[in-house]
């Protein structure tokens, strides 16, 4: 059987690459002509330019990679049964469960590869696309190029604490004039104002502080001491540099500026859920839903292998191009689907783990049920 699938694995192999091959110069260079403007405007030169076509090439093969499949093992399969090679395969005594256990290999394999793509290559990948398009004319107002945050802020539900300072620093870990508020059991507020603050050896630390107590939204500060303390060491504070960045990041990927680009990653979205897992679940079920999408997305590649087999094995001798647009069908209900689903749990209409792998579900189910039909 070895000899079988490695014969099945090349003849899959070989579409696989000139389609993922043809798909990524179409898409670069698509959107490359669509960015001349921004380059000039940029100042970016050649090598600049071919840098960056790198630098965004994983972001598009996430996105063809499910595609490209889907096209090559319906061209393979269906040549293989013009041929009627699969036909002799199970006359052979050989199941069609076992002549497309290579496909399922290849599909679980693709799926690894693009959970780790998605989640550790991409996010740094667009990180260096957005410095090199910076690089001559900086933009103060892109997020994921600044390393200072001027009146920053945010709230950790989880621990009751308000933080606002005048600059955060991401690289340093630095707060300039940070202010900490947090509720006491009687009532009362506790400030604590600083000169500054930094992250050392896994606790802030604020320079210069003083602490004052507050009765009401509107009663004056009053000091618990008289002096300032230089260096107030502040071991309960358990807000990591890890999240706060994770809270920059969401605000960022929230503006409409920022909607073209990659989707969350799951550290980024865990980070921001410790900080805030005491909100209410409806103002959080975009980021739920966000993060079931993103376990679902890779098993897209096992779904194809399921859908592609029964329209492949089952197209006789019909022409190559029928596979080329049976999957331009399948693509289109897909997205469809996945839109609709995506949406209602973002806005709570249904669970989050449903909308994120309904469509995975769908296509799943529909293919096994196919499968079992074929003859």
């Amino acid at each position: 059987m070895r000899l079988l699938d490695r014969y099945l694995f090349r003849e899959l192999l070989t579409p696989l690459a000139f389609c993922l091959g043809g798909l990524l110069i179409l898409g670069n260079c698509f959107s490359l002509f669509g960015e001349l403007d921004d380059f000039q405007r940029e100042k970016l030169r050649l090598l600049d330019v071919i840098e960056y076509t790198v630098a965004i090439t994983p972001e598009f093969l996430v996105m063809v990679l499910p595609i490209t499949l889907l096209l090559a093992m319906l061209y393979a399969l269906t040549n293989h049964t013009r041929c009627n090679e699969i036909t002799a395969m199970r006359a052979a005594g050989i199941s069609l469960w076992r002549i497309c256990a290579p496909y399922f290999v290849a599909g679980g394999a693709l799926s690894v590869a693009l959970f780790g793509l998605n989640e550790i290559v991409v996010p740094r990948s667009m990180e260096w696309a957005e410095h090199i398009k910076t690089r001559y004319v900086p933009n103060p107002d892109d997020a994921s190029t600044r390393t200072i945050f001027p009146n920053f802020g945010f709230i950790n539900a989880r621990g009751h604490r308000n933080w606002s300072m005048k600059e955060y620093h991401l690289k340093t870990h630095e707060m300039v004039q940070p202010i900490v508020s947090w509720p006491l059991l009687d009532g009362s507020t506790q400030v604590l104002q600083a000169d500054r603050a930094s992250r050392t050896n896994g606790v802030w630390t604020f320079f210069n502080a003083a602490e004052f107590s507050k009765a009401g939204a509107r009663a004056p500060l009053v000091p618990l001491f008289e002096t300032n303390v230089t260096a107030l060491v502040m071991p309960d504070f358990d807000e990591t540099p890890r999240q706060i960045q994770s809270e920059i990041k969401i605000i960022s990927y929230q503006s409409i500026r920022n909607a073209r680009r990659s989707d969350i990653p799951l550290a980024d979205i865990l980070a921001y859920l410790q900080l805030h897992s005491d909100n209410p679940r409806k103002d959080l079920n975009w980021l739920f839903t966000k993060f079931q999408g993103r376990l679902a997305l890779p098993w897209t590649c096992l779904v194809v292998v399921l859908v592609a087999i029964p329209f492949g094995v089952a197209s006789g001798r019909r022409n190559l191009f029928v596979g080329v647009a049976g999957s331009i069908f399948i693509c289109f209900a897909y997205f469809v689907i996945q839109q609709v689903s995506m949406a209602m749990g973002s806005q709570g209409v249904m669970p989050a783990w449903v909308a994120a792998w309904l469509p995975n579900m769908v296509f799943g189910l529909l293919g096994l049920a196919l499968m079992v039909r074929v003859r």
